[in-house]
């Protein structure tokens, strides 16, 4: 239900933003693999729109309870999933929700995450998913991981803004995440394609990346610490991942700043800082030429949202 609340927000938003007499943004439907209706975690009887159907976009929510028995219970979901994926539609796993993902092979080779307590059965089941205890979000090939509630929020929220725009999606989390007070900060979304790649060593260092792109650091180091040359190491992540090295960095930085901008009041020379430029004034510069936009007209095109 949470999930419906945040796309039908965000529907009402574009619409308003769009005009009248327009669709709705989002035919949001709650389904069950029977079309019957469902019982929740607190023993509440939740209707449904309908079974399995076509859909552009599929949240798997957290559920608790045997696995296996499920899948025995409802076999359709997999060969469903799988054909939804087949023809393009997003799908989203929520804590547990991403079992189904997995089972259905289509995390194969691909990072991803859960719930904390699933961690160690969901390593074990999945040996061929490359899990990730480290992050609360992952995306790769149109398949994307929250490991919580409060994650999933974040996800949301990036869907909202991929199909209908940054002022849509910013004035929702503002209404409903303002006083959201995380112990993480949201993953960088949109990195997910890149590592659809086979290179192991870069790999590595784009994860090196994600947990070291404040620090300061020369890339001719990191080349040498993994055993290349800066020129074979500039040829290889071009070729793995479609951007050069310093582009790729600075992405991360700036979709970093992008969060602290519109979640947080630091100043603009602190988020600087913390996301390694200590120059406000060329981070502001960079900040432009990645977004169109300066570090303020990104924050108070947040605060005007509402």
């Amino acid at each position: 239900m949470q999930a419906k609340d945040f796309f039908h927000l965000a529907s009402l938003r574009h619409g308003r933003q769009i005009g009248p007499g327009t669709k709705s943004t989002f035919d949001i439907r709650i389904v069950s693999p029977d079309g019957l209706p469902v019982r929740s975690f607190s023993d509440v009887v939740l209707p449904v729109d309908s079974g399995l159907e076509p859909s552009d976009v599929i949240i798997l929510p957290a559920f608790w309870g045997d696995f296996d028995a499920l899948c025995q219970r409802y076999p359709q979901v997999l060969p469903w999933l799988r054909e939804q994926h087949a023809r393009g539609a997003v799908i989203c796993g929520e804590a547990g929700g991403v079992f189904w993902m997995a089972q259905a092979g289509l995390l194969d080779g691909k990072e991803a995450t859960t719930y904390w307590r699933f961690f160690s059965e969901f390593g074990e089941r999945f040996p061929k998913v490359l899990l990730n205890p480290d992050k609360h979000l992952t995306d790769a090939d149109n398949l994307y991981c929250a490991g919580g509630t409060t994650s999933a929020c974040d996800l949301y929220i990036y869907l909202i803004e991929r199909f209908c725009g940054a002022n849509v999606a910013q004035a929702v989390a503002r209404d409903i995440l303002y006083e959201v007070q995380r112990n993480y900060s949201p993953g960088r979304m949109g990195f997910g394609g890149q590592k659809l790649h086979q290179d192991v060593i870069i790999l590595q260092i784009q994860q090196w990346l994600e947990e070291h792109f404040a620090d300061k650091f020369r890339f001719e180091d990191v080349a040498r610490e993994h055993g290349m040359s800066i020129r074979n190491f500039m040829r290889r992540f071009q070729t793995a991942t479609g951007d050069k090295p310093l582009h790729y960095l600075q992405r991360l930085r700036i979709e970093t700043a992008k969060g602290l901008l519109s979640g947080t009041r630091k100043s603009i020379k602190t988020i600087s800082y913390e996301v390694g430029y200590d120059d406000a004034s060329f981070f502001a510069r960079l900040f432009r030429q990645h977004t169109e936009l300066s570090p303020n007209q990104y924050r108070q095109q947040f605060l005007q949202a509402a």
